[in-house]
């Protein structure tokens, strides 16, 4: 490695302390096995030829995760580069040799990942990785599906909304955007199936695309209604465990032992689905996406199996941290 330029220099801090987002890149950093993502990249990645040399690949990498960390826009992870110190420390760029890589740069490597499906390849490689490191597949399935966001408004180019996004009505509250649908090991809460669709698809519908072919059991809650009775799921040798509609008991007295029954066993049953909203809950509070960024169906999902991919890494750091830090040791 390269000595370091007073640029880059630290240590003469008389009170610095180290910030949530440093403490948060360090974790990520001895989680994130990057010599295996670096592989499933480098063989699209472009060459050293007569022209500019390009970006080192991880290092392009590592921005592209920020971006997606922080919720930043292309312009803006430049922009944060230049700032937060942080950032440039777990990016590698040292401002008194080199500059940060421009929008333009991160654009077109955010393109790369997504016409050779690398979001789908990053995905499926934490997978092996956790199965390896002895996470494996128990014998249930939770399937859960979020909506995500996209802007209304028409005030753009064509005057028309996104074609691939769609508006449906939940509760008393419309929303305009897309939908997640996600398989979860129902003992740890992994992700290991996702597809996207607009919102107005049916939770139900996608239900055959996120088993794994294993399941003893197939964990959902009310909006899995009927699943059984489907034609894509009948060779499904699963148990079903679904939720009953709160409108099916709600009627019987509060002291009817029948009601007892069923709202206990409801519960049993809602204790284990539970698991499924710890991935979101990185995916969209911590990563804080909550909005589509991109137009279409194809950006976004691109995006979020990237997220989702770092969210198992996140939530299984307990089991992953110990090897990595040998490594990068």
């Amino acid at each position: 490695m390269k000595q370091m330029t007073l640029a880059a220099a630290k240590g003469f801090e008389v009170h610095g302390r180290t910030t949530r987002k440093a403490q948060f890149l360090a974790r990520m950093e001895s989680l994130i096995p990057w010599s295996e993502f670096c592989a499933l990249i480098e063989p699209h990645y472009p060459k050293a030829g007569n022209g500019r040399p390009p970006v080192g690949l991880e290092r392009m990498l590592r921005m592209y995760f920020v971006a997606n960390w922080f919720n930043l826009a292309d312009e803006a992870c430049e922009e944060a580069l230049y700032d937060v110190a942080a950032f440039r420390e777990f990016c590698r760029v040292d401002l008194g040799r080199e500059r940060v890589p421009d929008a333009t740069t991160l654009l077109q490597f955010r393109h790369l990942l997504e016409r050779h499906e690398i979001g789908a390849g990053l995905f499926a490689k934490v997978g092996q990785l956790l199965q390896a490191n002895g996470l494996k597949l128990c014998g249930g399935t939770i399937v859960d599906a979020t909506l995500i966001a996209a802007p209304p408004s028409t005030k753009n180019k064509a005057h028309e909304r996104d074609a691939d996004m769609h508006q449906t009505k939940k509760g008393n509250q419309w929303y305009f955007g897309m939908k997640v649908h996600i398989g979860a090991d129902a003992h740890t809460g992994l992700a290991h199936s996702i597809v996207t669709t607009a919102t107005n698809e049916p939770d139900v519908s996608q239900t055959h695309k996120l088993l794994h072919g294993d399941e003893k059991h197939l964990h959902g809650d009310a909006g899995y209604q009927g699943a059984h009775k489907r034609e894509e799921l009948k060779e499904c040798a699963a148990e079903f465990v679904i939720a009953r509609r709160h409108s099916t008991y709600r009627k019987l007295d509060e002291a009817d032992p029948v009601r007892t029954l069923i709202e206990k066993t409801e519960r049993a049953k809602a204790s284990i689905r539970a698991k499924v909203e710890h991935v979101f809950h990185v995916v969209k509070n911590l990563f804080g996406h909550r909005k589509c960024r991109y137009k279409g169906l194809a950006k976004n999902t691109a995006q979020l199996q990237v997220l989702f991919a770092m969210a198992n890494l996140m939530l299984s750091q307990r089991t992953l941290c110990a090897p990595y830090r040998e490594v990068a040791s």
